[in-house]
């Protein structure tokens, strides 16, 4: 008796303890029947709660001191601008919402992460769920049931809907950086042309989701990765780039005039901004006004949306208009300034974006740091490029845009991979060197 139930545990023990990071990603492809938290969000909570319970059973120390300090630097201005907050439900409700996607989601996937293959089996989840997501954008456009844009039902969403029109853009830039890392970096040929083939597969949904912040992040975050690869790695990749375009633009079709506007709108938001980009000018300034008045601790967690009005101006519009994707029209309030640094200063103030801008910062030049000592080894690792081009393309997006939505998960799981190659992978090589253990990694992972 005792083996038979001995042999099932031993299988189930024998699985990669990455997997219910997986599952996250796995339950982003389910559609989104609400703009709150999803079933993804409720699988992160577990995620967490599992990762405590492993720690309590094995009784090993969670987290070296450095990851602590790094992961941990927000908690204090958040914990003040909770204090700060307009009400105690408002208060808990953001506490949570940031210690979930900054701290509490990035420490749990850093926990399940053993080595550089559960790293790469969680980033080509990444591109999995971004290739999904694309398939059912792009059929979006086509068939015409996608968000409305300029009076058209073609803005390709995924299973996010009109409510979250940066849902899907994110979903599919952070595959396409996750892609672009695995190809470019030291790894299997096959492995390196499948990654190669999913990036330029992911570059028509990300142009049919009709976000200009998601292009400019993931162009920025691309080039980089192109320059940390070497100079011969980033021209053969150009080439490729620039073959790939004349086929989408030229075989396929790809630049509508729909998309063509879009484009050109980019280099006008300075001399002749459309809407959209008026109220994100308006909402900005809006921010930056609250902050002044409140300095150091900011109005308090959700506190944006009550300060906003005293200091805009008439510029603002009453909200943005949403439709399509199985949505009736409506106007939806904008509650945020679309960009994450002006809402942590406004809510915040300066304690809490030092907090959080800190991490951050030493999130990025430990990961640096990894990747420039693995150079004496070859050529670059795929997981150092993957790792470096999410932060890089989350730090970029977030001057367009902030947390917010069923997507928001993302970020925190984006981070949890970026907090393993800057605080434990990039000291070590693979998972388990010849004859060693998973239990001495983990071991050396918390040290």
């Amino acid at each position: 008796m005792s083996l038979a139930l001995t042999a099932p545990w031993r299988r189930v023990a024998g699985l990669p303890p990455v997997l219910p990071a997986v599952a996250v990603l796995a339950l982003l492809a389910l559609p989104v029947t609400s703009a709150g938290a999803g079933p993804a969000d409720v699988a992160s909570g577990l995620m967490v709660v599992y990762c405590l319970v492993r720690l309590v059973r094995d009784r090993r120390r969670p987290l070296s001191l450095t990851a602590a300090v790094v992961l941990g630097l927000p908690v204090v201005g958040l914990a003040l601008a909770a204090m700060g907050a307009p009400s105690t439900a408002a208060g808990f409700d953001g506490l949570g919402r940031y210690l979930q996607v900054f701290v509490l989601v990035p420490a749990a996937v850093l926990l399940l992460v053993r080595g550089r293959a559960d790293f790469r089996l969680l980033a080509w989840s990444f591109v999995g769920l971004a290739l999904w997501q694309g398939a059912l954008g792009v059929h979006q456009y086509v068939t015409g049931t996608g968000a409305s844009y300029q009076g058209q039902e073609v803005r390709a969403v995924g299973t996010f809907g009109a409510h979250d029109v940066m849902g899907m853009a994110s979903v599919v830039a952070l595959g396409l950086v996750c892609a672009a890392g695995i190809a470019l970096g030291r790894g299997p040929v096959r492995q390196r042309a499948a990654a190669a083939g999913c990036a330029l597969v992911l570059l028509l949904p990300l142009a049919l989701s009709f976000s200009r912040g998601a292009w400019i992040a993931t162009a920025l975050t691309c080039a980089v990765q192109l320059v940390l690869a070497g100079v011969r790695r980033a021209l053969k990749a150009v080439a490729v780039l620039a073959a790939a375009g004349v086929i989408l633009v030229g075989g396929f079709g790809v630049g509508t005039a729909l998309l063509q506007e879009r484009i050109d709108s980019i280099a006008r938001v300075a001399d002749a901004p459309d809407q959209s980009v008026v109220d994100r000018y308006t909402l900005w300034a809006s921010a930056t006004g609250i902050w002044r008045e409140h300095p150091l601790t900011g109005v308090g967690l959700k506190g944006f949306p009550e300060h906003r009005d005293g200091h805009a101006t008439l510029a603002l519009s009453s909200g943005a208009e949403i439709a399509g994707a199985g949505s009736a029209y409506q106007r939806q309030a904008l509650l945020s300034p679309h960009n994450m640094y002006l809402l942590v200063l406004s809510e915040q103030g300066l304690v809490g974006l030092l907090g959080l801008a800190g991490s951050w910062l030493a999130l990025l030049v430990c990961a640096l740091r990894g990747l420039w000592r693995s150079r004496g080894r070859g050529p670059v690792p795929d997981c150092a490029l993957v790792a470096c081009g999410l932060l890089l393309w989350l730090l970029t997006d977030f001057v367009y845009g902030d947390i917010g939505g069923p997507s928001t998960v993302l970020t925190g799981m984006a981070l949890g991979l970026v907090a393993w190659w800057a605080l434990a992978g990039g000291e070590r090589g693979d998972t388990v060197p010849p004859g060693g253990t998973p239990e001495r990694v983990e071991e050396v992972v918390a040290r």
